[in-house]
C-alpha cells in the first residue's frame, strides 16, 4: 500500500467496540470485496470492503474476518483467513500479506491459510449461535453484480440451514458512524491532500485548458502524496456542465467567462475527504457570478453552524432549504409572493437547488449512518450546498468536510481557499 503503516491498536479498538454489541454466542463473518474482471484477462484495481478494513486493516482480496467472542478455545476468538502466496503468485503479483504481518496490521494472533477455511469454519459452526452476516445496506446502494458476501451468504445458508442468522450491518452503521481520533487523523490527512490538489489548480487553470487536463493535475498530486488517487469519480464541470450533478466526463474545453465547478478530493489509507470549489477560469468572476458565489457561501455558512450535536438531517436539511429560499429570492430566481403559495412538500428552491446538503463521510464516501439518529461528536459529515441555473449555464457548489464535537464543530478544510476574492488573488498572483 501507499499509506504509511496504520497503528494495529485502531483495529484492535475497532473489534473491541464490535463485539460488545454482539449477542451471547454469535460469530460475526465479514469478507474482502473480490478483484472485479473488465473484459479478456483484464481486472479493475482492488478496493477493500471497507467493514473487514475498519476491523482488521487488511488491505487484499482473498480475506475472511471471523469474530467469535465466546469461543471454546481462546485463540478463536479472533481469526484471520488469508491467501497463501506460492512463487508463480510472487513472480506475476508481487508479495502477498504474510502471517506474520497479517499479525503486525491487525493485531489478530490466529492467522490461517484461506485453504483451511471451511475446516476451521465448521468447527465453530458446531459452537456458535446466531451468525451474523455481512451485506450492503446502505440506502443508496445499487448493486447489480453478485459480491462475495452474497455468495457467501448463500453458501453458508445451504450448508448449515437450521443456523438463526442475523444482520451485522445495523451494529456497522452505529458504530462507524463516531470516527475515533486516529480515523479523524486519516481523514484530515485525505483533506490535506485535497488542498495540496486545488491549490495546484488555481495556478493552472486558465480559457482553453480541458478539464480531463485539470483532471491529469490532480492525480499527479494526490498520488505523489500517497494517496491512491481520487475518493471517486472527479467531477470538473465548466460552463453548464456544473449544472449536470454528476458530470463525470470532464472532456469539454474550458472557456473564457465560464465559471469551473470541482467536485474533487483525494482519499488516504481508504479514508475520504470530499471536497467542492467552483472557480472562474478567467481568473476573475463577473459581478452576477459572484453575487451567486457568495449568496451559496452564506448557505454553507448558516448550515455548517446547525451541524451539531442533538439536530437532525431532517430537521437540518429543512432548515437549509430556508436558508437558500431566502438567498434565491433576494437573486430574483423566485419570488416572494411564488413562495407564500408553495406546496411545502415540493418548495420551489429545489428547481434551483435539488441535492441534500450533506451526508456522513469515512471510510466511504457517503459513509455508514443513520438518518434518523441525532448529530453526535465524532460524526464527520459534508456540507454541499449550492445553486444551479441552467439557463445560465452557471453552477456553483462549495463543500467542506465538518467534524462535530463537545465544543462545536472543527472544519477539517479550513485551510483550502474559498472566499470569491482569495480565490481571484490566487489564481492572478
Amino acid at each position: 500500500m501507499r499509506y504509511h503503516t496504520l497503528p494495529s491498536k485502531l483495529f484492535t479498538d475497532n473489534r473491541n467496540r464490535f463485539t460488545k454489541e454482539l449477542t451471547p454466542g454469535s460469530l460475526a463473518v465479514f469478507n474482502s470485496n473480490d478483484i472485479m474482471p473488465t473484459s479478456a484477462d483484464g481486472s479493475m484495481a482492488f478496493i477493500q470492503q471497507t467493514d473487514i478494513f475498519w476491523l482488521s486493516g487488511i488491505d487484499q482480496e482473498e480475506s475472511i474476518l471471523l469474530i467469535f467472542p465466546d469461543s471454546k478455545l481462546p485463540e478463536h476468538k479472533e481469526i484471520l483467513f488469508m491467501k497463501e502466496t506460492n512463487e508463480q503468485i510472487a513472480i506475476w503479483e508481487g508479495e502477498k500479506i504474510t502471517k506474520q504481518k497479517a499479525t503486525e496490521i491487525s493485531g489478530i494472533k490466529t492467522i490461517y491459510w484461506l485453504s483451511q477455511f471451511k475446516t476451521i469454519f465448521r468447527q465453530l459452526m458446531c459452537e456458535c449461535s446466531p451468525v451474523y452476516l455481512n451485506t450492503n445496506e446502505h440506502l443508496r446502494a445499487v448493486a447489480e453484480v453478485e459480491t462475495r458476501d452474497s455468495r457467501f451468504i448463500k453458501w453458508c445458508k445451504e450448508q448449515y440451514p437450521l443456523h438463526e442468522y442475523q444482520r451485522v450491518q445495523p451494529i456497522m452503521h452505529k458504530l462507524r458512524a463516531i470516527k475515533s481520533k486516529e480515523e479523524i487523523e486519516l481523514i484530515q490527512t485525505a483533506c490535506n491532500i485535497t488542498e495540496k490538489g486545488f491549490r495546484r489548480l488555481l495556478d493552472f487553470v486558465k480559457p482553453g485548458v480541458w478539464e480531463y487536463e485539470i483532471e491529469a493535475e490532480l492525480i499527479h498530486e494526490f498520488v505523489r502524496n500517497r494517496s491512491r488517487g481520487f475518493a471517486y469519480g472527479p467531477i470538473i464541470a465548466s460552463g453548464f456542465n456544473a449544472c449536470v450533478l454528476h458530470y463525470v466526463d470532464n472532456n469539454k474545453q474550458c472557456k473564457a467567462g465560464d465559471v469551473l465547478l470541482l467536485d474533487v478530493a483525494a482519499e488516504y489509507a481508504n479514508y475520504a475527504s470530499d471536497l467542492s470549489r467552483s472557480i472562474p477560469v478567467s481568473g476573475k468572476f463577473t459581478k452576477r457570478q459572484k453575487n451567486i458565489y457568495n449568496a451559496v457561501l452564506r448557505v454553507m455558512r448558516g448550515a455548517i453552524s446547525m451541524l451539531k450535536p442533538g439536530n437532525n438531517i431532517i430537521d437540518y436539511h429543512e432548515a437549509v432549504g430556508k436558508l437558500m429560499e431566502e438567498e434565491l429570492i433576494k437573486l430574483q430566481l423566485l419570488s416572494l409572493s411564488a413562495v407564500k403559495k408553495q406546496d411545502p412538500k415540493n418548495p420551489l428552491y429545489k428547481k434551483y437547488f435539488m441535492h441534500g446538503t450533506s451526508h456522513f463521510l469515512g471510510l466511504d464516501v457517503h459513509d455508514y449512518g443513520n438518518r434518523y439518529r441525532k448529530f453526535e461528536a465524532g460524526m464527520v459529515f459534508t456540507c454541499e450546498p449550492g445553486i444551479y441555473i441552467r439557463e445560465e449555464n452557471l453552477g456553483i457548489r462549495h463543500e467542506n468536510d465538518i467534524l462535530l464535537t463537545k465544543n462545536g464543530n472543527v472544519d477539517l478544510m479550513k485551510n483550502i481557499p474559498i472566499e470569491a476574492d482569495e480565490i481571484e488573488e490566487l489564481m492572478n498572483k
